[in-house]
């Protein structure tokens, strides 16, 4: 089992960002416990929406990618904002 990461922390301040860096399926699984819900998307892209968010999130790559650092700040900033 790989790592399992709270969207509070940032990842890059991690040491196994450097050594072995989350893949999306990680980040997409917290945007769906969070309450986000996928309406899909085009090729590699996928879109979440959540009730208390004003914009959808598109989260682009397949699911075996590496996060980027622009895409951890992305989800757990909206992550933040479905809680209020």
């Amino acid at each position: 089992m790989r790592h399992h990461f709270s969207p509070i922390d940032t990842i890059v301040s991690h040491w196994y960002y450097i050594i072995m860096p989350p893949k999306l399926r990680e980040i997409i699984a917290l945007l769906k416990q969070a309450g986000f819900t996928d309406r899909g998307g085009k090729g590699s892209h996928r879109n979440f929406t959540h009730p208390n968010c004003t914009m959808p999130v598109t989260i682009s790559g397949n699911p075996g990618d590496d996060v980027k650092p622009y895409q951890e700040r992305l989800v757990q900033k909206v992550i933040e904002e479905s809680k209020r």
